[in-house]
């Protein structure tokens, strides 16, 4: 990144719009053909309307058991305290009124040599494209105690909803005075900025509603994403918040929920709330697809994101490896529009065009105090890289811009849903 301001203002005015760089197609002229999605998030649903969009023709499916979305993006705040989390909440009714087929049931086999997808309702849906959009899974075998029965008393709160109401009534119920646990993850993960995000709101709940109260985020990690740009807002606004870095000993190689115990190679850390965000993998659709390799995540051609293990079958989202673009709910976004215009070309039997792609990541350290970082990715190689353009927040930048980028943070998510959902 090359943090100039002037660049860096350009870009947020495009990144406000969530847009991929790169021109729409004509409508094609060919055979319309099949698009099945799977997975009805900020990637799956957005490469659904703007497939259609594209060319009304093709018959597009999208398959999602649920009827409502849950956001991530703004969750922390719910856990805070500071949102509640029907501003999360989205239907797909818009979806259907743009002639998008709903199937309200989930994935259960892909054959991809006979491309079809199977339902858990018995229903098969054929295909001449599949895009699969599922998200994340948690890795189970990934933290040693940490197992789908842990999560009752140390959530992850990493997929929105149920989780992230039971943090935030666990923080509620915790005396003024206890611990606060946090563990990091190493990379690739779900949204990197999110645990710094996650730790900043808080801390800022446990500054104005419990004072006496810690937190200590334990990471993976060494480094991460605007670290320094968070470091600087704990130094200023919360001073009871410690991050212990990876050679610190950070890392948590096991946890036991019976006493809420972290547990890392030299301590353990027994806390009061632990949130515990352990190791993930693509959604299981991914495996069932055979597009995921040993990382359990899915390779996937930068161009046009079909995978690189299946034929007809393109992968967007956090599901996907992409390179140095990370995972977020505006990559997603950026990824489904050139997504959805390579489909388009391709079923029209035409070459797509190379993209351009950007990515803002908002973070909220308090409600008046946001910081950004943005960059610009093209594919090279099969893969897709930085690009000139985006930055940093600056590192000194008055109260005033911080409260500024807090807004344009808000406005970023208003956007999108409207855009994807609305």
């Amino acid at each position: 990144m090359t943090g100039k301001q002037t660049s860096r203002r350009d870009f947020l005015k495009t990144a406000a719009a969530g847009a991929a760089m790169l021109p729409m197609p004509a409508i094609a002229q060919g055979a319309p053909g099949q698009l099945v999605v799977v997975g009805g998030g900020f990637a799956g649903a957005t490469c659904a309307r703007f497939v259609k969009r594209i060319d009304p023709r093709i018959s597009v499916t999208l398959v999602e058991p649920n009827a409502t979305f849950i956001a991530c993006p703004f969750s922390n705040g719910v856990i805070a305290g500071l949102r509640d989390l029907k501003a999360q909440e989205f239907n797909y009714d818009k979806l259907a009124a743009d002639q998008i087929a709903l199937s309200a049931a989930s994935a259960t086999g892909v054959d991809t040599g006979g491309r079809s997808v199977t339902l858990n309702n018995g229903a098969r849906l054929p295909y001449d494209r599949l895009v699969l959009a599922p998200g994340i899974d948690i890795r189970w075998d990934g933290l040693p105690g940490y197992n789908e029965a842990a999560v009752e008393r140390m959530p992850h709160a990493w997929k929105a909803g149920e989780q992230t109401l039971l943090l935030r009534r666990q923080l509620e119920a915790m005396p003024d005075g206890g611990t606060v646990v946090i563990s990091a993850p190493a990379n690739p993960f779900r949204c990197p900025p999110g645990p710094y995000e996650r730790a900043s709101l808080i801390a800022y709940y446990l500054k104005t509603k419990k004072p006496k109260s810690k937190l200590i985020l334990l990471d993976a990690k060494d480094a991460f994403s605007k670290q320094r740009l968070f470091q600087n807002a704990w130094k200023e606004l919360y001073p009871n918040l410690e991050w212990v870095s990876l050679s610190s000993g950070g890392k948590v190689t096991s946890v036991e929920p019976a006493s809420k115990t972290a547990v890392t190679d030299f301590s353990r850390h027994q806390a009061a709330v632990a949130n515990i965000i352990p190791p993930q993998k693509a959604a299981r659709v991914a495996d069932l697809a055979q597009v995921a390799d040993r990382s359990g995540w899915c390779p996937v051609d930068a161009m046009t994101f079909e995978s690189k293990q299946q034929p007809n079958i393109h992968v967007i989202g956090d599901a996907a490896i992409m390179g140095a673009m990370p995972k977020s709910a505006f990559s997603a976004n950026a990824q489904a529009k050139v997504c959805a215009a390579a489909v388009a070309k391709l079923l029209a039997g035409e070459k797509p065009v190379e993209p351009r792609l950007i990515n803002t990541c908002y973070s909220v350290v308090a409600p008046d105090y946001g910081i950004t970082v943005a960059g610009a990715y093209r594919p090279k190689d099969g893969v897709l890289v930085d690009a000139e353009g985006g930055g940093v927040s600056p590192i000194d930048a008055p109260a005033s811009t911080r409260a500024a980028e807090a807004r344009y943070a808000d406005g970023w998510f208003n956007t999108i849903t409207t855009e994807v959902f609305g």
